[in-house]
């Protein structure tokens, strides 16, 4: 099977270690985004993950493109075209100090990218599977119509359609809500993720869902997640990650699904000394993406998205670099960090 992801993919720059932005003359030059991310991933699980999205006719698109592959992502459908690559500077947090982000892409090359400028028949080519998330609809007008309508046309192929539904409160510039467009497109998905804050600011629907206190009450995402699947009764399935945040460098870490028939909780990792968490969302729907496609149950697909995320928290990047084995070793109570000969 292969899977498509739409996005953007951008370039990060990133304070060396914990420093302050420009604490230092130097920042720390890799390349993410959230659709990239998760082809990355499922890439590494040997499953064929194409990647589409726009990049500037330059140099920077072109490193960009050669990272994506060497990393065993389907490039073919990547767009050259006008515009410049988007750019996102990363402060990492420590104990009590959040980490920051700051974007800088209005005007890329991405930004630009319309419906029209796609051949879906040609995109969809062999596809069974679309990733998308709430964070290109945010982008611009552009980008939102062409969200809705790669949903639109997966759908008409019969595609199954993932959504991280990834609220982004700095991206919602160009008059349009979050609930407006992301009410229309969820309905023609098929498997949503995302956490309590997504739920309730992407969709409007609101759950006494509290998370500062780093104390979690199942009982209110049980009724979260089925509060979404009654709302809209074509989604199979919603998953929702649960991070309960000690401070920058410690966060419990777990999630939960609801498949209709069943709601399923995860095994919990006390993740500590957190080396970058950026990309965590999105190690989880990778892995959600394979679980659900290798394992018969509903719930061993949860434990091995929440297994690879969990493993995610300790490489820095915002890609996911592990194996089906290593994640599969962790979820089978391997998380020793021994050395291994």
């Amino acid at each position: 099977m292969k899977v498509l992801t739409i996005g953007e993919i951008m370039l990060r720059l990133k304070s060396p270690g914990m420093e302050r932005l420009f604490q230092s003359p130097y920042l720390e030059a890799t390349f993410g985004g959230g659709e990239s991310n998760v082809a990355v991933s499922l890439s590494n699980y040997g499953i064929q993950a194409q990647f589409l999205t726009a990049l500037p006719e330059n140099a920077v698109g072109e490193e960009c493109i050669k990272e994506l592959r060497k990393l065993g992502v389907d490039v073919s459908k990547i767009v050259r075209s006008k515009g410049r690559m988007g750019v996102y500077y990363l402060e990492s947090g420590a104990n009590q100090r959040a980490s920051k982000v700051i974007y800088d892409r209005e005007g890329s090359a991405f930004s630009l990218m319309t419906p029209e400028d796609v051949d879906w028949d040609q995109v969809f080519d062999d596809v069974g599977w679309l990733h998308i998330t709430g964070i290109t609809p945010a982008i611009s007008e552009n980008t939102m119509r062409l969200s809705l309508e790669s949903c639109k046309e997966a759908k008409k192929r019969g595609i199954t359609v993932s959504c991280d539904l990834n609220f982004r409160k700095k991206l919602w510039n160009y008059g349009k809500t979050a609930p407006e467009v992301m009410t229309e497109l969820i309905e023609y998905v098929d498997i949503a993720v995302g956490n309590e804050e997504d739920c309730q600011k992407s969709l409007g629907i609101t759950a006494d869902v509290q998370v500062e206190s780093g104390q979690l009450d199942l009982s209110q995402y049980k009724a979260l997640t089925q509060a979404v699947l009654d709302t809209y009764p074509k989604m199979k399935m919603i998953a929702i990650t649960l991070r309960e945040s000690k401070s920058a460098d410690s966060n419990g870490w777990s999630a939960c699904l609801n498949d209709r028939n069943h709601f399923y909780t995860s095994r919990h990792y006390l993740i500590q000394d957190i080396v970058d968490r950026v990309g965590g969302g999105d190690s989880f729907a990778g892995g959600l993406i394979y679980g659900l496609n290798h394992y018969e149950a509903h719930d061993k697909a949860l434990e091995f998205a929440v297994a690879a995320s969990c493993l995610k928290h300790s490489i820095p990047g915002d890609f996911n670099r592990v194996s089906v084995d290593e994640v599969e070793k962790l979820m089978s109570g391997d998380g020793s960090g021994r050395v291994q000969r």
